[in-house]
């Protein structure tokens, strides 16, 4: 019986190894898997098994899982595709007969109308209709998705968007990582579900005076309308549905879908959540 963490070549699956080497998880007991194994080799000179395992090759899942382990199931990052991959890893852990399966979802994933919510939505609806043992865990924003944010404004001293003053409950990816191993490791999680966000939601403005301590300079954010913001996205040679995503996000964001703050996640690890200044430092 494994801990199987799947797409553990990623920087928050990596991180979710790191995490439960640090809390004394035996290395024997997991299994850090992704399409390239070659990217594993660190882990497995540590004593972590590793193996192939591809969202899109349903033979490499089937390879991996036992009856008995507990797997996580790391969402896809190729949008629009993900409701069938991950399907993939739900049928394959039902056949082999696995303990339990967490799934890293979003927040609100089943009534939000976030853009990404309706592939979670469908995931979690698959997981659900399996019969297995399940946690899910409903991810926030991640702090470091604005990390490019911070190499522009050293540049150009500005932010630009079209959120309003939307808020954002971000969390750096370490402390998501770190709730999965607890809950991986842990017992009495069968059939919850997670909210998971920061402790703070920050709008724009807080974004630009984080990044203005970090760059050594003044930061300000210019509000856009979408359709200004479109075009600007646009101009820059961006193709009509990277511009359509990108404006939807700060959309959703301006409508108040990525500002929860729960509590679950610092509740989880035992500690508040990394704040902003501090995770787009890192």
């Amino acid at each position: 019986m494994s801990l199987v963490i799947t797409a553990a070549t990623g920087q928050l699956g990596r991180l979710v190894v790191e995490s439960l080497l640090a809390r004394g998880t035996a290395p024997s007991d997991i299994v850090a898997t992704g399409r390239n194994v070659d990217k594993l080799a660190d882990f497995a000179a540590r004593g972590v098994k590793v193996a192939e395992l591809d969202y899109t090759k349903p033979d490499t899942i089937a390879a991996v899982l036992e009856a008995g382990d507990t797997v996580l199931l790391i969402s896809s990052s190729e949008v629009g595709q993900r409701a069938a991959q991950h399907a993939a890893v739900v049928d394959a852990a039902k056949a082999a007969g696995v303990a339990r399966i967490v799934y890293t979802s979003v927040l609100d994933a089943a009534t939000s109308n976030l853009i990404l919510a309706p592939e979670h939505k469908a995931t979690e609806e698959a997981i659900v209709a399996s019969g297995l043992p399940f946690t899910i865990l409903r991810n926030g924003w991640y702090t470091e998705n604005y990390a490019d944010e911070v190499e522009r404004a050293r540049e150009t001293g500005a932010i630009i968007a079209s959120a309003g003053d939307g808020r954002v409950s971000s969390a750096s990816r370490k402390d998501y990582a770190e709730a999965a191993a607890v809950v991986l490791a842990g017992e009495g999680y069968e059939g919850k579900v997670f909210e998971l966000s920061g402790d703070t939601a920050w709008n724009f403005d807080d974004l630009a005076a984080a990044i203005s301590g970090i760059v050594g300079r003044e930061v300000v954010y210019t509000g856009l309308s979408s359709e200004e913001h479109a075009a600007l996205l646009g101009s820059f040679g961006l193709d009509e549905g990277t511009v359509g995503f990108l404006v939807g996000l700060d959309g959703n964001i301006r409508d108040g879908l990525l500002g929860g703050t729960t509590g679950h996640l610092s509740g989880l690890i035992g500690r508040p959540t990394t704040p902003l200044a501090e995770g787009l430092t890192a």
